[in-house]
């Protein structure tokens, strides 16, 4: 399934992509327009966890969320990206309840209230193209795209979300589906 360049879309990398930046990456499409495009990596972890690249932040001391590299664009900021059921009006709405940004007190309310899919993500850097960049690089075939899924950002194993989206693209790309993740690329 290809779907048009938008937010609200993943972008995949495809099998022939050798930018280790981008190998084996499944990227959200967070905004597209004439000015570029931007987005975050959401299948690559870090060994970090957020408290310590937030240590700022009270409530995020002792938990365990994982830092995911959102991208090689400003590599020392954090961006937040939230799954809520009541979207904030300061919030930058992406697709089907996801919004990008958003203060702390969102992260707050989320560790404090547990209550039904409220979830956040930590990128660190994000994904960028400026003005018709990334349409060259689907005209070169090395993204593929379909429709972002929340399920997929807050709820999969991020390891697997390439092999396990790859797998499901057809039988030309179910080969490349079990190949082994580039440890070179993280």
């Amino acid at each position: 399934m290809k779907v048009p360049l938008g937010k609200g879309i993943f972008l995949i990398a495809a099998p022939n992509l050798r930018d280790p930046n981008f190998r084996q990456t499944v990227v959200l499409l967070c905004e597209h327009g004439a000015e570029g495009a931007l987005g975050v990596v959401v299948n690559r972890p870090t060994a970090m966890s957020v408290s310590e690249a937030l240590p700022h932040v009270p409530i995020l001391e002792g938990q365990r969320h994982v830092l995911f590299s959102g991208g090689p664009v400003q590599p020392n900021q954090v961006m937040l990206l939230y799954r809520l059921d009541q979207l904030p009006e300061n919030s930058h709405h992406v697709f089907d309840g996801v919004c990008l940004g958003g203060d702390m007190e969102l992260v707050d309310r989320i560790l404090t209230e547990k209550q039904g899919t409220d979830a956040f993500r930590a990128y660190v850097g994000y994904s960028g193209w400026g003005p018709g960049q990334l349409e060259l690089e689907m005209k070169t075939g090395s993204w593929l795209t379909i429709p972002a899924d929340p399920t997929i950002v807050f709820e999969r194993d991020p390891v697997r979300i390439w092999s396990e989206i790859v797998s499901t693209l057809g039988e030309d790309y179910r080969l490349y589906a079990d190949m082994p993740f580039d440890p070179s690329c993280n």
